[in-house]
């Protein structure tokens, strides 16, 4: 059990002084939040434990940030990370700010608050966590026992934030509802990924809007793989693409033609619904230098009535294709059927599910972690 007791700032203190006054205690106590002057700091207090120290200060340089997270978010040559995360306050603020906070919380109260675990899972959104906290106050000094990517179970601390008490509550819904969402999706990718291998497991476009990268970020977490990360880095020819341009052959011949009027290398991948297509896909390719990287064979996973599916028409796929080009089996994929799909030889899996139906990770921040552990203990939440 840690425990914090909240504080007053004196104008003379800086945050040195203020971790000197924490000291590890062997035997859990009683958390209790009240103001006390500056010469009683000494009676702060949290348990020992194995503690990583990151200062939510240091995450101003944002290249500087990134290269100690356990995982680093998507390159994306627009994406305002930063951005997303100041709409997101924006959003909880409004145009008055927080009305309860400024009305119930003293301007120089200090408190502790810790990350609490009500299921398990994986955790994500480590990394952006700290960076919300440093958007709303610099001075907040934000610990963990785990990193991004790590298992984390019902019941468990995992972290803390502390300083400015109403900094901690202005802050707290945003932080968990990325945290929350990035744990679900890395939640179910390892689960995915683990039961696809040797295959690859990818997520797709399907994301919530202006979270693409926040989600793309969790599945490399989850330990997947990612898919294009929009419509500009990657050339991939679906269905509509293939009616439009008259059938899959006079498609790939427009984008090779394209490409090379532009000087352009990226990465293509054509759609297949049916062996006929990836027998036409590999004709043209044999007969022309084309820059095909991947064939998509969409939908050849078949449900059965009893609840299981037939991956015959997938390997025979896989079988004609041969190692001559990646690839990746769409349609029908969930935590029941990767398995199987993943036994195919198939390179890649993808799956909409892990970012277009996610459950959220249950994950709260309380301050009064005795109460929160016993009302979880009632309702089975820890």
């Amino acid at each position: 059990m840690r425990s914090f007791i909240g504080k007053t700032r004196s104008p003379g203190l800086n945050r040195s002084h203020l971790m000197s006054g924490i000291v590890s205690l062997s035997s859990p106590i009683s958390l209790r939040l009240c103001a006390i002057s500056a010469r009683s700091l000494r009676c702060c207090a949290i348990s020992c434990g194995r503690i990583v120290r990151m200062a939510a200060a240091a995450t101003e340089g944002h290249a500087a940030s990134f290269e100690r997270m356990a995982v680093k978010p998507p390159s994306h040559p627009t994406y305002d990370l930063k951005g997303v995360i100041k709409l997101a306050l924006a959003e909880d603020a409004g145009d008055r700010g927080d009305v309860t906070c400024m009305a119930t919380i003293p301007a120089d109260m200090e408190v502790e608050a810790h990350f609490l675990a009500k299921e398990d899972g994986v955790v994500a959104g480590i990394a952006l966590a700290e960076m919300v906290f440093h958007e709303v106050d610099p001075s907040l000094t934000v610990d963990w026992s785990k990193k991004d990517g790590e298992h984390i179970h019902k019941g468990l601390q995992f972290g803390r934030v502390s300083g400015r008490a109403y900094s901690v509550v202005v802050a707290e819904r945003v932080v968990l509802n990325f945290m929350q969402r990035m744990s679900g999706i890395a939640t179910l990718t390892k689960a995915m990924a683990d039961a696809a291998h040797p295959a690859r497991i990818l997520e797709t476009r399907k994301t919530a809007p202006v979270l693409r990268l926040v989600d793309k970020w969790a599945v490399l977490i989850g330990g997947g793989k990612n898919h294009r990360m929009g419509l500009f880095d990657m050339v991939m020819i679906k269905d509509n693409h293939i009616s439009i341009a008259g059938g899959v052959t006079n498609a790939i011949r427009s984008v090779d033609m394209y490409l090379k009027q532009r000087n352009l290398q990226m990465e293509v991948e054509v759609e297949t619904r049916t062996l006929k297509e990836v027998k036409e896909v590999l004709n043209y390719a044999s007969e022309t230098n084309t820059s095909l990287t991947r064939i998509m064979l969409d939908n050849m996973v078949i449900p059965l009535s009893n609840g299981d599916v037939d991956v015959s028409m997938l390997q025979e796929a896989v079988g004609l294709i041969d190692g001559k080009f990646e690839t990746e089996a769409s349609g029908n994929v969930t935590l029941e059927t990767v398995h199987k799909i993943g036994q195919t030889g198939v390179t890649y899996i993808s799956s909409g599910a892990l970012t277009h139906s996610v459950k959220a990770l249950d994950i709260s921040l309380k301050i009064d972690t005795d109460l929160a552990l016993e009302v979880g203990r009632r309702t089975k939440r820890a």
